[in-house]
C-alpha cells in the first residue's frame, strides 16, 4: 500500500500553527520563571533551619514528582472550578506546570547547595554576614552556576511535557495540530510538522538558557562552557 504525503493542507492552518508554537513558548517561559522561583524557596526550605518548612517542602516535592503531569493538571483546571475560581485553561495549566517544575527545580537546586564547601559557609560566618547575604552572595551563585545545565534540561522536557495541556484545551500547539488533523484528515504531515516546531523550539530554548549563562556567570562566560 502505497502512502502519498501532502503538506499542504497542513500548511494551510499556518496561521493557527504559528499561533499555537507561541502559546506553547508563553505557557513554558511563565512556568519557568515561577517555577524556578518556587523550586529555589522550596530548595532553601529543605536545607534551612525551619524544621515544619523542610517537612512541608519534602511532602510537597514527593507528592508533585511521584503522581503524573496529566493528573496534576486536571487536579488543577477542576479543582478550581469546584472552589468557584472560574480560570481560563491557559492560566490553570500555568499554574499546574509551575507546581509540578517547582518541584523538580526544587531538588535540582538542592543538590547545588549542598555541593557548597562548608568552608565557604564558615569564611561567611567570619566576616559577620547575615543569612540573607550569605545566601545572596556565598551559596546561591555557585550552586545555580553548578546545576544551570541540569536545569536548562529540565525546563526544555517542561516546554515538552506541556503538550498534555491540550487535554484541558488550552490551545498550545499540540491542541491546535489535534484540530488541525481532524479538519484535514492528514494526521502524519500534521504531527510531523509539529515535532518539527517541537525540535525549532526545544533548540531555541537551549539557545536562550545558553545567552542568560553567558551572562548571568562571568565564569562560564570567560570559559565559554556550553550548556
Amino acid at each position: 500500500m502505497k502512502y502519498d504525503f501532502d503538506f499542504s493542507a497542513p500548511l494551510a492552518y499556518w496561521p493557527d500553527l504559528l499561533a499555537g508554537a507561541w502559546t506553547t513558548l508563553a505557557l513554558s517561559l511563565a512556568s519557568t520563571f515561577f517555577g524556578f522561583l518556587l523550586g529555589v524557596f522550596c530548595a532553601l526550605a529543605s536545607t534551612g533551619r525551619s524544621l515544619w518548612l523542610a517537612r512541608v517542602a519534602t511532602v510537597y516535592i514527593e507528592v508533585i514528582r511521584n503522581t503524573p503531569l496529566l493528573v496534576q493538571v486536571f487536579i488543577v483546571y477542576f479543582g478550581l472550578s469546584s472552589l468557584g475560581l472560574q480560570v481560563d485553561a491557559f492560566t490553570a495549566a500555568t499554574v499546574a506546570l509551575v507546581v509540578n517544575v517547582g518541584a523538580y527545580t526544587s531538588e535540582i537546586v538542592r543538590a547545588g547547595v549542598e555541593s557548597i564547601p562548608k568552608a565557604q559557609l564558615e569564611a561567611a560566618d567570619t566576616l559577620g554576614l547575615s543569612r540573607w547575604q550569605t545566601l545572596r552572595h556565598v551559596v546561591l551563585p555557585p550552586a545555580i552556576e553548578r546545576v544551570f545545565p541540569a536545569l536548562t534540561s529540565q525546563y526544555v522536557l517542561l516546554m515538552l511535557a506541556s503538550s498534555v495541556c491540550s487535554q484541558i484545551s488550552a490551545e498550545e500547539l499540540t491542541a491546535v495540530a489535534n484540530r488541525v488533523q481532524s479538519d484535514t484528515f492528514r494526521s502524519v504531515e500534521t504531527y510531523v510538522l509539529v515535532a518539527a516546531a517541537y525540535l525549532l523550539m526545544s533548540l531555541v530554548m537551549r539557545a536562550v538558557f545558553w545567552l542568560v549563562a553567558m551572562v548571568a556567570f562571568p565564569r562560564l562566560r570567560r570559559l565559554g562552557t556550553p550548556l
